[in-house]
């Protein structure tokens, strides 16, 4: 097994990848954009005098949000209530849900919340109150996802098995011509996939590859812990209100439409930030080595959408910003609204492209659109 060290300064931390036939990135930057770019970002920081973590307002929002996920779940408990509310609270418990996951859990398991370790930790383990797994995530989106962005065979964001072809890479199947319109029903079983099955997958398969972000922990220690908090999630959301009196079915029936809610909200998302026309998904060639440095790497795979839009920076956690947040994912998003400028501006006088939809509606048609031409059948 031979051990690849990846260091990317934005992380301002490292990890150690160990991991069969990675790409490396093009280390000659002859434009000096990430160098520029990295100047300019931590010069606004200094001159304004504030830490790159978050700071009241996303304080402030992690109190909203988990009092949106949260307070429904109590009032389902001890409130006798139709079953068409119990819905409707379900529904308002996913919306929470993936605000929490966008906007405190990703902070947290980035190192961005706070500039002290141990919040971070907290709020990043806040993933397992959303069904997850810090470990799994911290491989997934931390290490592949962040480092080999839109990369077939290496970003498992990409990986939808048989039922959605995300790249032309992927194997055509006839059921893909119709993609553009199942898509969006199976996007809202993602975290339920969560609950259930994929942490397991995830955790047998990285442990398998040898696959950590930061120091490798123990097997036995990884696998004790997502049993224990599997069988916790499990009581808390499904077998508490059966044992307080609420009818079994419509337990289950609340925390499917909860998942499912929350799966549509992230999966669009995330697919808007990686998945449409304008974006690229660039292989290695022959000797395993990627055309551009990791930074450049992430303009020509990355597409923001809505900027400007108050709900949609407020809500998605700035992961509508998803330029910013690639190149600087140990900056908070509370701040990507202001060094989206800088960004843009370095890009530009680059000559490098900065992808981006002006609203949200005009993202969602891009990625639909560019589910049906992927699942049109390949020309021989």
């Amino acid at each position: 097994m031979h051990i690849q060290k990846f260091i990317i300064i934005t992380f301002e931390t490292y990890f150690t990848l160990m991991i069969n036939n990675a790409p490396t990135f093009a280390k000659q930057d002859n434009l000096k954009f990430f160098r520029t770019l990295n100047s300019r970002v931590n010069n606004y920081f200094k001159e304004n005098k504030i830490q790159k973590t978050g700071n009241w307002k996303l304080y402030l929002k992690t109190i909203i949000l988990f009092t949106v996920f949260l307070a429904p779940y109590f009032l389902i408990l001890t409130l006798g209530m139709p079953f068409w509310a119990h819905l409707l609270l379900t529904i308002v418990m996913g919306i929470g849900m993936a605000g929490v996951g966008m906007n405190v859990m990703h902070d947290g398991n980035h190192g961005s919340y706070s500039n002290k370790s141990w919040v971070n930790k907290f709020m990043g383990g806040t993933i397992y109150v959303l069904a997850g797994n810090v470990h799994n995530w911290q491989v997934q989106h931390n290490v592949l996802h962040h480092t080999y962005t839109n990369i077939p065979g290496h970003d498992e964001d990409l990986d939808a098995g048989r039922v959605i072809r995300f790249t032309k890479d992927a194997k055509w199947y006839n059921f893909h011509r119709f993609q553009q319109y199942y898509s969006v029903f199976l996007y809202g079983l993602l975290t339920f996939n969560w609950a259930i099955t994929t942490d397991f997958k995830q955790m047998r398969n990285y442990l398998k590859r040898k696959l950590s972000y930061g120091e490798p922990k123990s097997p036995k220690v990884l696998w004790t812990t997502l049993i224990i908090t599997k069988i916790i999630y499990v009581s808390i959301w499904i077998v508490l209100p059966i044992v307080i009196g609420i009818t079994w079915w419509k337990v289950l029936i609340g925390f499917f439409v909860m998942h499912y809610t929350a799966g549509l909200i992230l999966s669009v998302v995330f697919q808007l930030a990686h998945v449409v026309e304008e974006t690229t998904n660039p292989s290695p060639n022959e000797l395993g080595e990627m055309d551009n440095t990791w930074a450049i790497h992430q303009l020509f795979t990355t597409t923001n959408f809505a900027p400007k839009n108050k709900i949609v920076n407020w809500y998605t956690g700035g992961l509508n910003h998803q330029i910013e947040h690639h190149i600087f994912p140990n900056i908070s998003h509370v701040h990507y609204g202001k060094i989206a400028k800088i960004v843009k501006e370095t890009a530009q006088e680059c000559n490098l492209p900065y992808y981006e939809y002006e609203t949200m509606r005009s993202a969602v048609i891009a990625h639909f659109k560019h589910l049906k031409e992927l699942g049109m059948k390949p020309a021989l």
